[in-house]
């Protein structure tokens, strides 16, 4: 009895003690950041839409704080990913395209975010944060040989990977078209096709005995035609192979990979990464690979919403969302999670077809979409963030702000104050918790590519938003309102409009950008123009340090044709190059 009493005691006194200690009470937080592919602010109910239903994401925002003006720092995956991750520009890392390109196209490029660059998971992971990505990457593999994993997940501080190192497109389904280089691929399949034929047809001039032909002749033929069909059918026939892939943390689990349970298996990952470290302070980066097309046809979902698949999709994202709050809840960790929902950019508006219809998203009101560089719906996204207890609940902030602005803001709570690179995001916390009323954004510049695109000026102590435009992606058709004839706008040369005086609106009175300023309706031109310049120029000392960052010619830039382009010693394979096959949970095939 007495040893009963004793043992009591002690554990009592340890409960007290573990009390005092402030341990389970001053935990660091949770992170849960979870970002959509080429979502639209528009088709989220809580921005507006009504005919979609989205009730898990509203649910967040009416527990949390809606952002209303967040901003992706371009308009497409790899830069705009690149920026979130180190909360700096992407031209600081040499993620931003020169050319054609815009984003990595090949799991065996060289090009990635580079092993200079420090993102917030590697900060988080140095303060004893276990951290986790599960699903999309698209920021590359290896650098030099295959298996180096220089840009790797888990060479950038995330402790585990599962999911997609490239990212969910057309070519990963049978009957979806191809998303890469498709008139390239069309050329060089016409070509071969072409001198196919002409050997044959010489082959049987010879041997009919027509006239002469040079056996010589034939034999460069045969080996150009062979070249030719090499060149075509190995990078992008096979690209299911290559790119379509999954990988657990540094393992190729699953080529090519099976999209129809792939967003059960994402979800499933990304649940069991919390409940495995519920214990212990976490983040975790769930990357869906919805809603970037080929959409997905899963039968729950199927023909249940008012827009076709476009709609069922985003249903289904909602409901993957719910999964993800009621694991947190479930878990009693809400109270010391910081959620976050947000996309990596608006919404595709090019992207349909006859069968289908609408397969990319809404950006509401505003101009423009994927790729169009500095217009609103291209880089207006959603934002919530919900942390019960820390965070008021149903507040709206309206004030300018990033997606850049996630780094400095984990690092805080963190209470990670270890010296820093130049970061172009700020903490956002004393805006959520409404210590501030003024975003620390007085100034956001907006690129296309490498190229400097549009300004954005929050004048203190006025409502206004300020917004010049440098130049314009020319639409096609003229007049449309993206540009359909190649799917993706670009952002130099002939494909582009530059302006002087730049283009100027007042996105406080005019979000959709309609109604272009002059100095005879606004008596601020000449300001906001000068003001605008000041601020390019400080912007633009900041990037002197980065030298061949900003031009074609310097080796650190990551996307020239050189890093993009196909490698076969760098592709990863499970089994043996090139007969690369495996299924998840089963042996290589």
């Amino acid at each position: 009895m007495r040893s009963h009493l004793l043992v009591s005691l002690l554990s009592l006194l340890l409960a007290i003690g573990h009390e005092i200690t402030g341990e389970g009470v001053d935990r660091k937080p949770n992170f849960v950041l979870m970002m959509v592919d080429d979502m639209g602010i528009g088709d989220v109910g809580c921005y507006g839409n009504d005919t979609v239903r989205t009730p898990n994401i509203d649910r967040l925002a009416s527990e949390g704080v809606k952002l209303t003006q967040h901003i992706a720092a371009a308009p497409l995956c790899t830069p705009s990913r690149a920026a979130f991750m180190t909360g700096r520009y992407a031209v600081r890392s040499g993620m931003g395209s020169t050319g054609r390109v815009q984003v990595l196209l090949f799991l065996g490029g060289s090009g990635g975010l580079p092993s200079s660059e420090t993102t917030f998971a590697k900060r988080l992971q140095q303060q004893g944060y276990t951290t986790g990505l599960v699903g999309k990457w698209h920021l590359g593999v290896s650098c030099e040989q295959k298996g180096d994993h220089c840009h790797h997940p888990n060479q950038h501080g995330f402790s585990y990977f599962y999911g997609l190192p490239f990212t969910l497109f057309n070519d990963c389904v049978p009957g979806e078209g191809s998303d890469v280089l498709a008139d390239l691929q069309h050329a060089l399949r016409n070509l071969s096709m072409l001198l196919g034929v002409g050997l044959l047809t010489l082959v049987c001039v010879r041997v009919c005995g027509l006239f002469e032909v040079s056996l010589w002749l034939l034999v460069a033929l045969f080996f150009f035609n062979v070249l030719t069909t090499a060149v075509w059918y190995m990078p992008f026939k096979l690209l299911p192979t290559w790119n379509c892939i999954i990988m657990r943390n540094q393992e190729v689990i699953e080529q090519p990979m099976t999209v129809d349970t792939l967003p059960q298996r994402l979800l499933g990952e990304a649940q069991n990464f919390i409940k495995r470290n519920a214990d212990r302070p976490f983040l975790l980066f769930f990357s869906l690979a919805h809603i970037h097309t080929p959409l997905f046809k899963t039968p729950a979902f199927a023909g249940k919403s008012r827009h076709g698949r476009y709609g069922d999709n985003i249903e289904e994202v909602d409901w993957l969302i719910g999964k993800m709050t009621e694991t947190v809840d479930s878990l009693g960790l809400s109270n010391n999670t910081l959620m976050y929902f947000t996309s990596d950019h608006g919404g595709h508006l090019e992207d349909a077809d006859t069968q289908i219809g609408q397969k990319g998203g809404w950006n509401s009101i505003y101009k423009g979409g994927k790729a169009m560089g500095g217009w609103e719906g291209g880089i207006r996204v959603p934002g919530i963030f919900r942390w019960p207890g820390r965070l008021e609940a149903g507040r709206v902030v309206d004030e300018p702000t990033s997606l850049m602005d996630l780094y400095p803001t984990v690092k805080h709570l963190a209470q990670d104050t270890h010296p820093d690179r130049h970061l172009d995001g700020h903490n956002l916390m004393p805006l959520l918790e409404g210590k501030v009323e003024r975003s620390e954004h007085e100034f956001m510049f907006h690129y296309c590519g490498i190229y400097l695109n549009a300004v954005r000026w929050h004048p203190p102590g006025s409502d206004s938003i300020f917004k010049i435009h440098f130049f314009t992606p020319n639409f096609s058709p003229p007049g449309a309102g993206g540009c359909y004839d190649t799917k993706v706008c670009l952002c130099h040369g002939e494909h582009v409009t530059h302006h002087n005086p730049p283009l100027l609106y007042d996105l406080f009175h005019d979000p959709s950008e309609s109604r272009p300023l002059t100095p005879d309706t606004e008596p601020r031109y000449a300001e906001i123009l000068e003001e605008t310049a000041k601020a390019v120029e400080r912007h633009q000392n900041t990037l002197k340090d980065l030298d061949s960052h900003t031009n074609t010619h310097g080796t650190s830039s990551q996307m020239t044709w050189e890093k993009i382009l196909w490698r076969p010693w760098l592709q990863p394979c499970c089994g043996t190059f090139p007969f690369c096959g495996c299924k998840e949970g089963a042996t290589h095939i």
